[in-house]
């Protein structure tokens, strides 16, 4: 990374362009891993993120599951209802009132986890949970300043990436 820095302060850019062209690779390296799981697994990225939570978690509700990806819930029913529709998850009804649902992967889902790629909860999130504290303080903070200059619309913060 420092040497692409040095390079384009060699080059004679501009801090804003070094830095778009930072956010072109994320956002890039980003595609990039969901087109593979797209390819190897023939699911998006966030259906195998959920397919994953609920293979490890089994019984897991829509609600648990909504907030283990950080999702809304009805996003979460959608992830559900898909995954459903391919045979991989199957939904029944438990507790006392029997409103709950508890999800489970079935067979098919073994072989999908199987032949998809690394890391199930994608590279960024993977990345991110990889780096120290204090750094993922500074990008934060920096980047609620984007955000601001952006007047990017909030709401957005739960919309997973692939489906975006």
């Amino acid at each position: 990374m420092s040497q692409q820095n040095n390079q384009g302060e060699a080059d004679g850019l501009a801090p804003e362009t070094r830095v778009l062209r930072q956010f072109r690779i994320v956002f890039n390296s980003v595609k990039s891993h969901f087109r593979q799981v797209e390819r190897d697994a023939g699911l998006g990225g966030a259906q195998l993120w959920a397919l994953s939570v609920i293979a490890q978690s089994p019984g897991i509700g829509v609600t648990e599951l909504a907030r283990a990806l950080d999702i809304h819930q009805s996003t979460a029913s959608n992830l559900v209802r898909a995954l459903s529709g391919r045979g991989l998850i199957a939904s029944a009804r438990e507790g006392q009132d029997r409103r709950g649902v508890a999800l489970r992967t079935l067979p098919a889902a073994d072989a999908v986890l199987q032949r998809a790629p690394q890391p199930f909860v994608g590279v960024l999130p993977d990345a991110l949970a990889s780096l120290d504290a204090a750094t993922l303080a500074r990008l934060e903070h920096d980047l609620a300043m984007l955000i601001v200059r952006l007047a990017a619309d909030e709401a957005d913060a739960h919309v997973p990436l692939g489906q975006a």
